[in-house]
């Protein structure tokens, strides 16, 4: 391949690899907010207090700006697959697009239409039909993530197909869907939306604090967000070990970049720091654990780790993984940190959040955003450790690459990043604005005009 197309190829990747990580950042908010929106609505319900609703009433405002940022990002993700990668769909799109049609029909059309009862439904429709669209939207939104990510786990684990004329055909969908890696990559992306969510609400919660803005929402949201933090951030952990080991078995070529083994060995150490050298196929500056990455990988302290020397050619970049991979591990350490020290302080203290030390909240507002680092760096490994396959050991990602000019990548990509960076300071800019505002509630009484079956109103002065 000549260097022209080589430099098309690479910016087509770069310039996708742009998109889906905006696009990634809002899916990943709204996955999961909508199940912690219908939790705030029903507490509302049953308590009766007016934190819980104010709670309820800011965050689906910050839900539904982030639905409509991910589907404008996620029309140009569309775009490109017939303007970058149109082989993708000639090949593929017997069963790609199927997936995609299925996620539009059973989650987006879901999401859309129940949005607007809960934006704009309240006092207008009965209040069991306002937490019934509640739940279809939170339903919606985890209905997407599952068609999304069965068909790119089955690019990683590809399963149920035939291959005819170099097309895909489905032989069984229930394998094509249910592939090896889908419970996995489900489990783990639904669990990092959740603590996404949760590090954002309680970053915001801290930040009103500590600038003086609290609200009647604050305490409870606070509370929220690092009792689910406190609780989620095990069992991801868990979940991520049982995927790691569902990778190593299926695509060992990416955990060997993950991990940093050259050689094929036994007792392979834990690499807590190194400089991958893929020209040299060694690392420099090697620190870590002996026999760490056999007992993690194995669950055996002399179990064999299979080395990127046994796929010359056939293995992804190195270095993007290694410290990709270190990036999103080292995160959910502290965010296990944080969210356990912020559960220990506020035992100690009652519940009471405006106790919570200073450096305390501090740490938690400059962790607002940590879920996104975390997921995007999560996703860089799972998609770079694919190459440089498009479909897993069999389909490579250039044999689907347009034939468009390197030069008219370029300025798109520009374009595309500089319109990104604007939304995405502007997403952020609002969200700021947002929470610095009083919070606003109806008088009480119309809120609770046809309640049918919520249990006795409580005293709404506190709310734990």
């Amino acid at each position: 391949m000549d260097s022209p197309a080589l430099d098309g190829l690479m910016l087509a990747r770069v310039q996708f690899a742009a998109n889906i990580t905006f696009h990634i950042l809002f899916p990943t908010l709204s996955i999961a907010m909508g199940w912690a929106l219908l939790f705030f609505r029903w507490r509302w319900l049953r308590t009766g207090g007016q934190a819980w609703l104010g709670a309820y009433r800011f965050w689906t405002k910050v839900f539904a700006l982030t639905f409509a940022l991910g589907v404008v990002s996620g029309l140009t993700m569309s775009f490109q697959f017939g303007t970058n990668w149109p082989g993708y769909m000639e090949k593929v799109g017997n069963i790609a697009g199927p997936l995609l049609g299925y996620e539009v029909l059973t989650a987006f059309f879901l999401e859309a239409t129940f949005l607007g009862v809960m934006l704009y439904g309240h006092g207008r429709v009965s209040e069991r039909v306002h937490l019934i669209a509640t739940f279809l939207v939170a339903f919606g939104t985890t209905m997407s993530a599952f068609w999304i990510l069965s068909l790119n786990s089955w690019m990683q684990t590809p399963a149920g197909h035939r291959i005819e004329g170099g097309e895909f055909f489905v032989e069984r969908w229930v394998e094509v869907i249910f592939n090896p890696s889908f419970p996995y990559r489900l489990a783990h992306m639904l669990l990092a939306s959740a603590l996404t969510v949760s590090f954002l609400m309680a970053g915001l919660s801290a930040w009103q604090l500590l600038r003086g803005r609290a609200n009647l929402s604050t305490a409870p949201v606070l509370r929220f967000g690092l009792t689910a933090a406190a609780l989620l951030v095990p069992l991801q952990i868990a979940v991520g070990d049982l995927h790691g080991l569902n990778t190593l078995e299926h695509q060992p070529q990416k955990i060997a970049a993950m991990e940093g083994v050259w050689q094929t060995e036994r007792g392979a150490p834990l690499l807590l720091f190194a400089i991958p050298d893929e020209q040299a196929r060694r690392n420099r500056f090697e620190i870590g654990i002996p026999k760490g990455a056999s007992l993690i990988l194995r669950h055996d302290r002399d179990g064999e780790i299979r080395g990127l020397d046994d796929f010359v050619g056939a293995h992804p970049p190195v270095a993007p993984l290694f410290f990709g991979f270190r990036i999103m591990v080292g995160i959910g350490l502290l965010m296990l940190m944080a969210s356990w020290t912020g559960c220990w302080w506020l035992r100690r203290r009652g519940g009471a959040v405006e106790r919570l030390p200073r450096p305390l909240l501090w740490l938690l507002a400059t962790m607002t955003f940590s879920g996104w680092i975390a997921t995007v760096a999560g996703w860089y490994v799972t998609e770079i450790g694919r190459q440089p396959f498009i479909v897993f050991g069999l389909l490579h990602t250039a044999e689907v690459a347009s034939t468009t000019p390197p030069a008219h990548v370029a300025l798109t990509l520009v374009l595309y990043l500089t319109v990104y960076g604007a939304l995405l300071l502007s997403y952020i800019g609002v969200l700021h604005h947002m929470a610095g505002k009083p919070l606003e509630l109806p008088a009480e009484r119309d809120e609770h005009a046809g309640i049918a079956d919520a249990s006795p109103a409580l005293p709404t002065a506190q709310v734990h």
